[in-house]
């Protein structure tokens, strides 16, 4: 079903390009025969080039290949292109096929997914009426290009502002003056349900995430935590907060049950009937005096836990209270990778296709997790608890957040 879902999605794309350049080039039925041959200005209609008269299907799947950044290159080289390559359907397409593969996503950079849920365009309306360098046809409809541009991964970093020369000044200046450690609460079902422990994984990875030591101060007499070093320059403090004691754990998941969460007390449901949650006391002293928070999910299919997850994550974020906006970084954690295949591998496989089908997409995760809803920075960052990958691009990204130059 899949299968043919994206084989309708192509067709879609293919006829709407293919009407598109049957109205541009009226007679491209005739190919040209030399594309060498000097285009004279004669105020008639534009004669197809080379690449323009090939079979739209070919020109679909040569676009297929092509980066994002060499697509909208492509653009640039003919009207005709830049007016092929802004079609949305074909945008819609991309998004469709490569959002799924996406390593991360953060509240900055995530797409709106309601666009996807509308119904498709018109197909007579998608690029024949449009006028080159026409602003307010792009401004009318679904502009899949730039939702597409700004969730990539290879393209983000293109939205992001550049730096000014004061504040670089400012940074180093602040690099001079010791800061203190910035301190995170972890928790999450992730931390527990795995068949590899992110958390002891994490404590003997040196070559990874150096621990730095145990600090011998308390955080609320629950604990100090455990110290680590990033990039070898600058320390911080995970303090984990499980459900339950260690023997409870590792029974539920070898028994594969549910166990009461002694973090959270059930207060009931709302008027819409989700739950609400309360954390302990405990829990709450520690969201007052932590700059952060990470959020262990457990990425491997059918461990969705519902609306439960959602209630507590607000809960936590309703306790540290303040006017600090404090960072969440949510890990999208699975046990082990799928082995990576050989050779290099093309912008749209990012990740291993079929390792991305053995774990939940970090955009669908965010969906899940009722991110987009918040109303602080937020980080979804794919990540494997046996090999630690993805670990250090969610840390850098938490640091950052909490002020840390990196």
């Amino acid at each position: 079903m899949a299968g043919d879902s994206q084989q309708l999605s192509e067709s879609v794309v293919i006829r709407s390009l293919r009407r598109f350049r049957d109205r541009y080039f009226p007679s491209s039925g005739e190919v040209v025969k030399d594309e060498l041959t000097p285009v004279v200005e004669t105020g008639e209609e534009p004669q197809p080039g080379f690449l323009d008269s090939l079979p739209v299907d070919l020109q679909f799947l040569i676009m297929t290949f092509l980066s994002p950044a060499d697509i909208c290159r492509f653009g640039a080289t003919s009207r005709y292109w830049r007016a092929m390559v802004r079609d949305p359907l074909l945008w819609r397409y991309f998004l469709l096929r490569d959002m799924p593969y996406w390593p991360s996503i953060d509240h900055v950079t995530m797409p709106h997914l309601e666009l996807l849920d509308a119904p498709l365009i018109n197909e007579n309306e998608t690029l024949d009426d449009r006028e080159e360098g026409e602003d307010k046809w792009m401004k009318s409809k679904l502009d899949y290009m730039s939702e597409y541009l700004k969730g990539c991964p290879s393209c983000r970093q293109q939205w992001l502002p550049s730096r000014p020369a004061y504040e670089v000044v400012t940074s180093f200046l602040q690099s001079l003056v010791p800061s203190s450690e910035p301190r995170y609460a972890m928790f999450g079902p992730g931390m527990e349900q795995l068949d590899v422990s992110l958390v002891t994984r994490l404590m003997h990875a040196p070559d990874v995430l150096p621990v730095s030591g145990t600090p011998h101060r308390q955080i609320n007499g629950i604990g100090s935590g455990i110290s680590y070093m990033f990039n070898n320059q600058h320390k911080f403090n995970i303090l984990t907060l499980y459900s339950t004691n260690r023997a409870e754990r590792e029974r539920a998941r070898v028994q594969q049950q549910s166990i009461s969460n002694k973090l959270f007390t059930f207060e009931g449901t709302d008027e819409s009937g989700y739950p609400i949650y309360s954390p302990a006391p405990q829990v709450q002293e520690v969201c007052q005096v932590v700059d952060g928070f990470i959020y262990v999910a457990n990425a491997e299919p059918g461990k969705d836990e519902g609306e439960s997850e959602v209630a507590q994550i607000r809960a936590v974020l309703s306790s540290a209270g303040g006017s600090a906006c404090r960072p969440l970084l949510v890990l999208s954690c699975v046990s082990r990778g799928e082995p990576e295949a050989v050779g290099s591998a093309s912008l749209q496989t990012i990740t291993s296709r079929n390792g991305a089908k053995c774990r939940t997409p970090c955009v669908d995760m965010a969906k899940r997790l009722g991110l987009p809803q918040l109303a602080i920075p937020w980080m979804v960052q794919d990540t494997v608890a046996e090999s630690l990958s993805g670990l250090l691009d969610g840390i850098s990204w938490l640091l950052r957040c909490s002020g840390v130059k990196l």
